[in-house]
């Protein structure tokens, strides 16, 4: 069993400034992408966080419909942290998909001796521990703001997992963690 993260899939979201810039035609074309991606990494027996906006497309029956078939495709056991576009329908349609457990706004996991903190949102969750090691903190990983980027203002201890920094693809928890130790060695060698 793998861990991977993922945010802001938007599935079904009918507007181009959201499919545009991840490099597709039209919303069905990002759909088709977004699971064919997922699906080729993502197992039947892994888990994959998804901090947030799993999909729009309006509120109607017919709309939460298809958003529970594509999720429903969707492999591995996804635990969703609800994102701004998460209303109570949508949670209704999540708490409905075989695959899917709704874990609230916010939750903590440990992974080794690392403390995440997951969010929808960036959220700072260290201050004044700059001299504490990596292990010694609590890293944020979140979603949200659509970056291209996966740190927030280079930030080692917030780390972007949505789909716009990572090529329309999950990304693995040792992926982050190894991101993380890297941009925290450049951060250091900056403050110094």
């Amino acid at each position: 069993m793998a861990i991977f993260f993922s945010s802001d899939y938007h599935f079904n979201h009918q507007k181009e400034f959201i499919y545009k810039p991840r490099g597709f035609n039209s919303i069905y074309d990002m759909n088709e992408a977004i699971v064919e991606r997922h699906n080729k990494i993502v197992t039947s027996e892994d888990v994959i966080y998804v901090l947030g906006d799993l999909c729009l497309g309006g509120g109607s029956d017919e709309a939460l419909k298809i958003n529970k078939k594509i999720i429903s495709s969707l492999k591995g056991n996804l635990k969703v942290i609800l994102g701004n576009h998460d209303t109570h329908s949508r949670i209704q349609m999540y708490n409905e998909c075989w695959n899917v457990e709704v874990l609230g706004y916010a939750d903590m996991l440990k992974y080794g001796k690392y403390h995440f903190y997951l969010s929808h949102y960036p959220t700072l969750t260290t201050n004044f521990d700059d001299d504490k090691p990596l292990k010694a903190r609590t890293l944020n990983l979140y979603g949200h703001t659509h970056q291209s980027t996966n740190f927030y203002n280079n930030n080692p201890c917030m780390y972007h997992v949505g789909v716009d920094s990572h090529y329309c693809e999950p990304v693995s928890i040792d992926t982050i963690v190894e991101e993380i130790k890297q941009q925290h060695s450049i951060f250091s060698h900056i403050s110094s």
